[in-house]
């Protein structure tokens, strides 16, 4: 499941959510600590596993 990173534009708080790509398509986020939805998403790196050696 991917991880999504945001930060709270009321309050500035960071945090990271596990979820799916249709729950995340749905936009129903909010900041924990606040509760606002007004929140913009981070760009963060990326790690990927992959079954066989490259």
């Amino acid at each position: 499941m991917p991880t999504y990173e945001f930060k709270c534009a009321k309050c500035t708080h960071k945090f990271n959510l596990y979820e799916s790509m249709v729950e995340h398509d749905k936009h129903q986020e909010k900041c924990p600590k606040c509760g606002s939805k007004d929140i913009n998403s981070l760009i963060s790196a990326v790690s990927v596993k992959t079954a066989k050696k490259s």
